[in-house]
């Protein structure tokens, strides 16, 4: 039997990267997905890869009436979420001296204020017994030069996910981090702004530094989120599982 047999998902940021990686391995394991994305042709693109119980609706998590849209497309169509991966994010490398309040904003808006809302908006559909993911960085525990913003909110949800799980025991919904290393997706180049030489260099950089000797892949993390979210990890709750090749653990 598939591990997400009959359940319902929602994933935020799911058009692309991390969050469409996880939307397939979801969709392959029986579940029906709703996938948000900020841009419509990309997330009218992911729908159309999927193939299969997937609705896309657009939006932008940090636009607490695109979240409302979301939630009462869900509660119309299933009437309940069973597993939320709370994936979307973005971030920029700006160095101290040179961030500015809009950047902070941005990147706190939508990382932070966006993923708490996500969160406590879909409480009245969550499952009894249902799960959350939330995505982190190994950045959260890592000085990388110019990236203290994007750090900065990561390291909150860590401890969101810490809260959260004690709140929401009565309930026996789990709600775990997924802390992905290097792994390159679009991402590098819509959020981060790197050209492809970059982008290339970042990997090898990443693979020299690994334990493990190479940067990851996108369905390596799906795989992880698919455990956090299945009855596997049914015993596991409030912990930070990181999936870095060791980048941050040795």
């Amino acid at each position: 039997m598939a591990k997400l047999e009959g359940k319902v998902a929602v994933i935020t940021g799911g058009n692309s990267g991390l969050g469409l990686a996880t939307a397939e391995r979801f969709v392959a394991e029986g579940a029906y997905v709703f996938i948000t994305g900020r841009r419509q042709a990309e997330l009218d693109a992911a729908v159309k890869r999927l193939g299969k119980n997937v609705s896309g609706v657009q939006g932008d998590i940090s636009n607490l009436g695109d979240l409302d849209r979301l939630y009462a497309s869900v509660k119309e169509q299933k009437g309940r979420i069973d597993i939320l991966f709370a994936n979307a994010g973005l971030g920029a490398f700006v160095p101290l001296g040179a961030i500015t309040e809009e950047h902070y904003h941005k990147t706190f808006d939508i990382n932070v204020k966006g993923t708490l809302f996500t969160v406590q908006k879909a409480l009245p559909l969550l499952s009894e017994g249902g799960s959350i993911v939330i995505n982190g960085s190994i950045a959260s525990i890592k000085g990388f030069p110019a990236f203290s913003v994007y750090a900065a909110t990561k390291a909150a949800l860590r401890s969101f996910a810490r809260t959260w799980s004690g709140e929401l025991k009565d309930h026996k919904i789990r709600v775990n981090v997924i802390s992905p290393g290097t792994v390159i997706t679009p991402g590098y180049k819509n959020s981060l702004g790197l050209n492809d030489e970059q982008i290339k260099q970042f990997e090898l950089q990443a693979a020299a530094t690994a334990p493990l000797g190479r940067a990851g892949t996108p369905d390596e993390i799906a795989k992880a989120v698919l455990f956090l979210a299945s009855d596997d990890s049914s015993y596991i709750t409030g912990i930070e599982l990181f999936v870095d090749g060791g980048s941050a653990q040795l």
